[in-house]
């Protein structure tokens, strides 16, 4: 039975409720009256429930989804502005003893090299990413208790936090691996870490285990609860996600938010992000043998949607996607992008040859991280490399409470600014400091408190002095 206030996986994720609210929403997806009665309430920037968002998911009618393109614009524009957050993934090692249908890692694949870094790799691609300008990074690994545990995922953190090259320094370190304990959470939480992420891949208990045959991620129960053991050892922040491919969208997409009420409902809290990879090619992997893979229109109308269904929460997409698929979801909802990514282990030091290939998927946007810049510069948004909330504190409820009463805009606006003018200092090219520093002269005036405004452009003035790493 339904409770999404229940710890037990298949009570919070209920297939008998999606599978209803699956029907209910087929049965209203041309019913203009609920549409717009959703709608209205969806104006309230309160959030929507899952009902509620599938309905709107699965509306027909033109003129009603124009309308819900325009409203998911609103609310990104009301809760982010033109702020679009920055990060890098950083592969430490490929070895997993799964057996994951969808991914390459999968432990019989002898066609892909195996690779773990070593703490001087670690080092030596953290002084890369730092060249670059990259201040936050998202930890990844296989799941391999033997070549991968928490002590060395626990060794790599605290090596990364410790590189200070010239001005370069990573401020936040995001960790998505394999759902763990209470004990081992609160180890990462001691250790420093900002989000936890943790993909659900499908919510479909049945796909799920086939889409898992092996390995202790084969446990539906285990790794669908893992966030509420996350929460339990301490860690504030929490991401989620779905492949969306590997099974019925509809179904994942109500899945999604269900787990994301279940967070609210459960912990007082729900995910500080949430992550829409698509299924990609990689080594031993043909995206063609998965038949739920989704259209670039489908993609873009489920990033709005959730941008209204969770108003706060930010939305996540990495260089699986093109620039095209990419440029076309950041006006509807997308608040995280990653730039010049490497999906390989290592491969920031020295890209790898075909033959060395360790990566987990392939990589559609190939661009540099300066090309990126450059690129959302262009299009009118502040890329921003600021962690600020989490080394100030403001986490989890204390984070949510800033956003939902409208304060936020006071910390995040003079933080993105001054987090891209000291990118524009240190590793820009001329032509994207150009760009940023017109950005940043138009965007000072849309910081609302005035005496915030007043202390951000003196800070910017200090940083041509050389000063660094100033936040409100």
């Amino acid at each position: 039975m339904y409770n999404p206030k229940s710890s037990v996986a298949t009570e919070f994720i209920d297939d008998d409720e999606i599978q209803q609210t699956l029907a209910y929403a087929a049965a209203n997806k041309n019913n203009r009256e609920l549409i717009d009665s959703i709608l209205e309430k969806a104006k309230e920037c309160k959030g929507l429930s899952h009902r509620e968002a599938a309905v709107l998911l699965e509306c027909e009618l033109p003129e009603e989804n124009e309308r819900i393109r325009h409203l998911a614009m609103e609310i990104k524009q009301k809760f982010y502005g033109n702020r679009i957050v920055m990060f890098a993934p950083l592969y430490l090692s490929n070895y997993c003893i799964n057996g994951c249908t969808y991914c390459p890692y999968h432990r019989s694949n002898t066609h892909i090299r195996r690779k773990k870094l070593t703490q001087d790799e670690i080092r030596a691609e953290v002084i890369a990413l730092q060249d670059m300008g990259h201040k936050r990074l998202a930890l990844e690994t296989g799941e391999d208790p033997k070549n991968n545990p928490i002590e060395y995922v626990l060794e790599s953190i605290k090596t990364i936090y410790s590189i200070k090259h010239k001005n370069g320094a990573i401020r936040r370190v995001n960790v998505n691996i394999a759902a763990t304990t209470v004990e081992n959470y609160r180890k990462l939480k001691e250790a420093g870490i900002g989000t936890y992420i943790l993909f659900q891949e499908t919510y479909n208990k049945k796909a799920y285990e086939e889409l898992h045959p092996t390995g202790p991620k084969h446990d539906y129960a285990y790794h669908t609860e893992a966030m509420d053991r996350a929460m339990d050892g301490g860690i504030d922040d929490v991401g989620c996600g779905v492949l969306f491919g590997l099974n019925l969208y509809r179904y994942d997409f109500v899945g999604l938010l269900m787990h994301a009420e279940h967070l609210e409902a459960a912990k007082g809290v729900g995910p500080h992000t949430i992550s829409v990879p698509r299924i990609r090619h990689a080594d031993d992997i043909n995206p063609e043998n998965f038949s739920n893979a989704i259209s670039d229109e489908i993609f873009e109308k489920i990033v709005a949607v959730l941008r209204i269904a969770v108003p706060y929460t930010g939305l996540i997409i990495s260089t699986r996607e093109s620039k095209a698929a990419r440029e076309r979801v950041l006006k509807l909802g997308v608040s995280q992008i990653s730039g010049g990514s490497r999906t390989s282990v290592g491969g920031y030091v020295k890209q790898e040859t075909e033959e060395e290939n360790s990566a987990q998927f392939d990589v559609s946007d190939n661009r540099t991280l300066d090309q990126v810049v450059n690129w959302l510069l262009e299009l009118g948004y502040i890329p921003s490399f600021c962690t600020a909330c989490y080394r100030e504190g403001r986490t989890g409820d204390r984070f949510m409470h800033l956003v939902k009463s409208g304060q936020i805009a006071n910390c995040c606006q003079p933080n993105a600014l001054m987090t891209l003018n000291e990118y524009l200092e240190d590793y820009a090219s001329p032509d994207t400091r150009k760009k940023g520093e017109a950005v940043i002269a138009a965007e000072l005036l849309r910081i609302p408190n005035e005496k915030v405004r007043a202390i951000a452009k003196e800070h910017l003035q200090e940083m041509h002095a050389g000063k660094r790493d100033f936040r409100f």
